[in-house]
């Protein structure tokens, strides 16, 4: 395997990791905390709030480190703070320890994405199937979230279910950074970065700054209607599976296989979507995706059994099936120099959405139940198709990709 491949691998990897992290309290606290803690369920998901608070925020600084300093080294204190986070999770022996811990995790976790995506798009021309299949990685990360926390609460209890991804993000991160001392020492392989200054833009159009900042205007909404269906059905949907398939699934094992198999399949999203808008209209592309949103959570409502299971996976497929495009929309606007910036503050709206809608959903769910939520997402899916409605309708940006500009 080539260096640039395996380069490209960690980075699959890294995704897979930053959403497993991210969704383990997820099925932990639907599953079994909540039970041994005595709290509701409501009362419980709170303290992940100021986990996505610095998954958010700390993008920023994150992506102006790397680059400035190093996107390699970046990804290097990725892997292995994060492992280190979630171990010292396990400790947790109350809702405010775990709170802390969560918190550290989360800061870590920002470091991926404005780095990461950077990485991935580096030099290309093309980005929507490299994207693409980064995204697949990640997508696999939340389902298998769910499967395996389920599988170590149940084998191990829920303290295994952070411990054991801590000590193989450790791992991973010391090969990695074996890997680019290796790289260094021999002169080949990807340039470490800050490699930017007289890089060409690859992947940017020359577009003029009123419509970058019309795009940019859609790429922040669209980010954050999105982060908030998202962290929706990614976060809750263990628990709207523990309510709705009552007689289908009757431990954690069996939950987390369902919210696996809906995941897994809904990963495949990005590779069509990838594909798609590397080849047709982007604005089509989007549109088309922000529509079946809407009509998928409208569908769900009150659907319980394996009616349930078929919607929550055709809404969760056009869900993340969103997510590439956003990012090829950066990818087109944004040159290398300043890429990782552009993408930390795609992600700050995004996950920082996605923090405060936490509480959001707690309280949907106390008072009313899961079948508002779904309403609240469609609404939410009808204005990210109004905003798409808005990009430009000509020139590489919103359409085709030509020549060296895409």
């Amino acid at each position: 395997m080539s260096r640039k491949r395996l380069n490209f691998l960690f980075l699959n990897v890294g995704h897979f990791l930053d959403h497993l992290f991210m969704l383990i309290f997820a099925t932990v606290a639907a599953l079994r905390l909540a039970e041994e803690w005595g709290m509701s369920y409501a009362a419980l998901i709170p303290y992940a709030t100021p986990g996505f608070v610095a998954f958010g925020l700390g993008a920023l600084p994150a992506g102006w480190i790397a680059d400035k300093w190093s996107r390699q080294g970046m990804l290097v204190l990725f892997f292995v703070g994060i492992g280190a986070s979630s171990i010292l999770t396990s400790l947790a022996d109350s809702p405010t320890e775990i709170a802390l811990g969560l918190l550290a995790i989360g800061g870590f976790a920002s470091i991926y994405h404005p780095v990461g995506l950077a990485m991935v798009v580096e030099g290309r021309k093309k980005t929507g199937v490299p994207l693409a299949v980064n995204g697949v990685f990640g997508n696999l990360g939340v389902a298998v979230a769910a499967l395996l926390t389920g599988y170590l609460i149940d084998t191990g209890g829920w303290r295994h279910a952070f411990v054991a991804p801590g000590a193989i993000s450790i791992g991973i991160g010391a090969a990695y950074a074996a890997f680019v001392r290796v790289g260094r020492e021999s002169r080949i392989g990807l340039p470490d970065v800050p490699a930017a200054a007289g890089e060409a833009a690859a992947g940017a159009s020359a577009i003029d700054r009123a419509t970058f900042v019309r795009v940019l205007s859609v790429v922040v909404f669209t980010a954050a209607a999105g982060g908030l269906i998202f962290q929706s059905t990614t976060f809750a949907l263990p628990k709207i599976f523990d309510e709705r398939l009552a007689g289908l699934a009757g431990s954690a094992t069996a939950i987390g296989g369902y919210a696996f198999g809906v995941f897994a399949i809904a990963a495949l999203a990005q590779l069509l979507v990838g594909h798609l808008v590397d080849r047709h209209a982007l604005r089509t592309v989007f549109a088309v995706v922000a529509g079946l949103q809407g009509v998928f959570f409208a569908l769900m409502y009150e659907l319980t059994g394996l009616a349930a299971v078929v919607v929550a996976t055709a809404f969760t497929f056009v869900v993340f099936g969103q997510i590439p495009i956003n990012d090829v929309l950066v990818s087109r606007i944004a040159k290398s120099a300043w890429r990782s910036r552009v993408y930390a503050v795609r992600y700050v709206v995004s996950f920082s959405v996605m923090a405060s809608s936490l509480p959001v959903i707690a309280g949907i769910h106390a008072a009313w139940g899961f079948g508002a939520l779904f309403v609240a997402m469609a609404v939410a899916a009808g204005g990210i198709l109004g905003a798409v409605l808005l990009l430009p309708t000509r020139g590489a940006v919103a359409g085709r990709p030509v020549s060296a500009r895409c």
